[in-house]
């Protein structure tokens, strides 16, 4: 056997490809070959994330909308958000990105033990983002700004009630009818943010599939596929709040 075949025999036996043609246990029957199923399942992965932006564009279109036609009562309700926590949250988020990214890297050079360890750091630190989100939920239902069910516009008309805000960044307080402008803001937030972390929690339980898989060996043995498109599925989610984070936290805040 010449040298070019036993490399060419060895690169197909790592891949789990044997002689006689069979093909890998991770190579579904109706593809023809590995790179074909890598090629139809990144195509599908592209094409879920492109709804998923059509479906967060709506949303965000809607906020922008309804922020040019209650611009003051939007940028009263900013006021009344955690720049802490929004912050914190954002390098959370960043960071477990970065985790993820390296699981993605050992996976694809068979580090097992790595890949573990990246799995379970992004998912710590997706917990950490939903605990902090859920402080922050807490914190606008303990301020009765959650709506229909628990929302008031009173510190909005009534300085005395938020002294601080006011004091630091505005004159007068907003009018009646427009203080009850606020609640569609609380409403979108509340939409945005949810649906954020209803992903989050999707991920979430995805990582724990993930981590139990690759305990087993999985992930590392030449079919690294699942890890990369579960990565593109993070980083998106990620965007998103990157996204969010200005335009509920910060855009306008000092106006």
């Amino acid at each position: 056997m010449s040298e070019t075949a036993t490399t060419t025999h060895g690169a197909l036996a790592e891949a789990g490809v044997t002689h006689h043609g069979e093909h890998p246990s991770y190579q579904r029957h109706h593809f023809e070959s590995v790179g074909q199923q890598f090629d139809a399942t990144n195509f599908a992965m592209w094409l879920f994330l492109l709804t998923e932006v059509m479906f967060f564009g709506g949303l965000f279109t809607s906020y922008l909308i309804m922020r040019n036609w209650y611009y003051p009562a939007f940028v009263e309700g900013s006021h009344h958000l955690s720049i802490f926590w929004g912050t914190s949250n954002t390098a959370v988020l960043i960071t477990s990105s970065f985790t993820l990214a390296m699981g993605v890297w050992c996976a694809q050079t068979g580090r097992k033990s790595g890949l573990v360890l990246c799995l379970w750091l992004t998912f710590f630190l997706g917990m950490v983002f939903l605990c902090i989100k859920g402080i922050e939920w807490h914190a606008e239902w303990v301020d009765q700004h959650v709506p229909g069910l628990h929302f008031t516009d009173a510190d909005f008309i009534n300085p005395a009630l938020d002294p601080v805000t006011y004091n630091e960044y505005h004159d007068q307080p907003l009018s009646p009818d427009m203080a009850t402008k606020t609640e569609m803001y609380f409403f979108l937030y509340f939409a945005m943010t949810g649906m954020h972390a209803l992903h989050m929690v999707i991920g979430i339980a995805i990582l724990g599939f993930m981590i139990w898989r690759a305990k087993a060996g999985a992930y590392t043995t030449g079919h690294f596929t699942f890890v990369e498109n579960f990565g593109l599925y993070w980083h998106f989610v990620d965007i998103i709040w990157i996204f969010l984070y200005p335009l509920l936290y910060l855009i306008s805040r000092h106006q």
